[in-house]
């Protein structure tokens, strides 16, 4: 592959000299498209110059922390995302396990449940209804 920037040296050749020389006919180079002739200026040449970039600078620096600033808040994003979804799950499974155990206490202090298990420290029921006790005030 040759490189089209560079031109090509042509070098006499010292075995073909004669005495007699042929008329050489100029070769012209082919003319370039507008495309290369704008790539090798900016290549070349530079649009902009050590000045103007040393100007620029401090602009780009501050391009660029912009940058990291904002890849920063898209990752601490996704992270709180993540512990959002998290911590719903952990709050959906703590509701599931207060209902269940609510529902368990509520059975085991039904009036029969909690007969049966007193009944074994033989404690029993009252079968009359309970008497009430009255104080005069003149008694105390």
């Amino acid at each position: 592959m040759n490189n089209q920037f560079k031109k090509k040296v042509e070098e006499p050749e010292e075995e073909h000299l004669e005495l007699e020389e042929e008329p050489k006919l100029r070769e012209e180079p082919p003319k370039e498209s507008s495309t290369l002739v704008f790539f090798r200026k900016l290549f070349t040449e530079g649009v902009v110059s050590k000045e103007a970039a040393t100007d620029m600078l401090p602009f780009l620096i501050f391009l660029c922390v912009l940058v990291m600033i904002y890849i920063a808040n898209s990752h601490m994003a996704v992270k709180n995302i993540r512990n959002i979804d998290k911590l719903s799950k952990e709050v959906k499974e703590l509701s599931w396990e207060y209902k269940s155990l609510k529902a368990d206490l509520m059975f085991k202090s039904k009036l029969t449940e909690v007969a049966k298990k007193v009944d074994t420290l033989g404690i029993k029921e009252l079968i009359e209804p309970p008497k009430k006790i009255i104080i005069n005030d003149n008694e105390h």
